[in-house]
């Protein structure tokens, strides 16, 4: 039952339905999931607008459960917070995110096909050479900010190498990503609002018809490369038409893009505010590495939550659900459960086992894109690293104060060796 403070947002749910939860400091917020966790069951937040509320599932192993129970906790009809409009999801197709049961299944299955092990070797060997030339860039220009020099660079061009994005489009679709992405998340007054609407619907629409159309040559003409395997594929019959491409896609840059740029980001500003676990790290870097990144991942938790709804009666975490119930899994708290990690706030590049749910928790829906990630991300770390020139974060990063994802609009940064004359 749910209590009537608890719908008011006066119970402990409260907190997380305050406006400016998400513009806190992130030890403050860490906090507030720290308390949330040492209650007896999740609690209720309402939302604004008339909207009802959700239930927050904190803990690590409510998360993994209800992950793992897709017929229970339904992505459809979305896992934003507030879900897409119907004419939105009309317009724009179904994101693999928010689909359930076959239609998921036939989806993923075409995907998974079309990753071939030689486009995943093409896709690795590509990593390596895409990491050692920003690298090398960013040491002959010396610029200061991270995020737009290096940590962006390196998941889109990778993915459109990989895709087959020819390069006169690269620029744009950089661009068209960040207008849709950049307030996902982010609660903006009413002039914000009234001075950009739709913008990142726009932004979210031109790239799926730029996407269509190289679609629709690739039918025509196939290359090696991702986007034909997908149009071309024969998956009982079936291949990811324009709306299916656009929608995967557009899920590949949002999700592909951003959020191995925050987990490179984060990842920098750990290993600057962490030196012991630096000098670890280059003390056998191929010994560490893994488990680095793993770290970084757990300590930054890229997606902060997704959403879900209940489809069946459910009792979990000393909660009964019952159907229509709409429930949010917080993956930035679940990876910061006492219960699982020890000193949880610790960043400790040998912790050993690492459960963390930055992939998501288990289930149809972890993330198709995990290996790859974990790829970039030591790579481009072994080319940072592994120069003689002390790369390290200055100040704290510009976080853009997002409910959705950790995400970081800008980062300063510097050599502690000078520039060769």
């Amino acid at each position: 039952m749910t209590l009537p403070s608890q719908r008011l947002g006066t119970g402990p749910g409260g907190e997380l339905a305050e406006p400016g939860f998400w513009q806190r400091p992130p030890a403050d917020r860490l906090a507030a999931f720290a308390r949330l966790r040492a209650l007896d069951s999740p609690v209720f937040v309402p939302e604004g607008g008339g909207r009802g509320g959700h239930w927050a599932l904190v803990r690590h192993a409510d998360v993994q459960e209800a992950s793992r129970l897709p017929k229970v906790f339904a992505s459809a009809p979305g896992v934003t917070t507030p879900e897409p409009a119907r004419w939105v999801r009309a317009l724009f197709g179904d994101s693999m995110v928010n689909l359930d049961g076959p239609d998921h299944a036939q989806l993923r299955k075409i995907v998974q096909r079309a990753f071939t092990p030689r486009l995943l070797a093409a896709a690795e060997e590509d990593i390596h050479a895409v990491a050692a030339r920003i690298v090398d860039d960013v040491l002959e220009r010396r610029p200061e900010e991270f995020v737009s020099a290096v940590s962006s660079r390196l998941p889109l061009e990778v993915i459109c190498n990989m895709m087959g994005i020819p390069e006169r489009y690269r620029a744009e679709i950089a661009d068209r990503v960040n207008h849709a992405s950049e307030n996902i998340g982010v609660e903006r007054g009413l002039a914000s609002r009234l001075r950009m609407p739709g913008r990142g619907l726009r932004a979210l629409a031109r790239m799926q018809r730029m996407v269509a159309g190289i679609g629709r040559e690739r039918r025509r003409n196939p290359s090696d490369d991702l986007i034909s395997a997908l149009v071309c594929a024969n998956v009982d019959g079936q291949a990811l038409g324009a709306r299916q491409l656009g929608a995967f896609f557009s899920l590949l840059m949002v999700a592909g893009v951003e959020t191995t740029r925050n987990a490179i980001t984060h990842g920098l500003t750990l290993l600057t505010d962490f030196p012991g676990q630096r000098d670890l790290l280059l003390s056998d870097f191929e010994k560490y590495a893994d488990g680095a990144v793993d770290e970084m991942i757990r300590h930054s938790t890229p997606i902060i939550q997704f959403r879900r709804t209940v489809t069946a009666e459910h009792t979990l975490g000393g909660h009964a659900f019952v159907p229509g119930d709409k429930v949010v899994l917080y993956y930035a708290s679940a990876n910061r459960d006492e219960a699982v990690f020890p000193e949880p706030d610790a960043f400790d590049i040998t912790r050993s086992p690492n459960p963390h749910l930055g992939f998501g928790g288990g289930g149809p829906h972890f993330c198709l894109g995990a290996h790859l990630a974990r790829v970039e991300m030591k790579a481009l770390f072994r080319e940072l690293l592994t120069r003689p020139v002390g790369l390290r974060a200055v100040g704290l990063p510009d976080l853009a104060g997002s409910n959705f994802d950790n995400r970081v609009r800008s980062l300063r940064f510097a050599f502690e060796c000078p520039a060769a004359p």
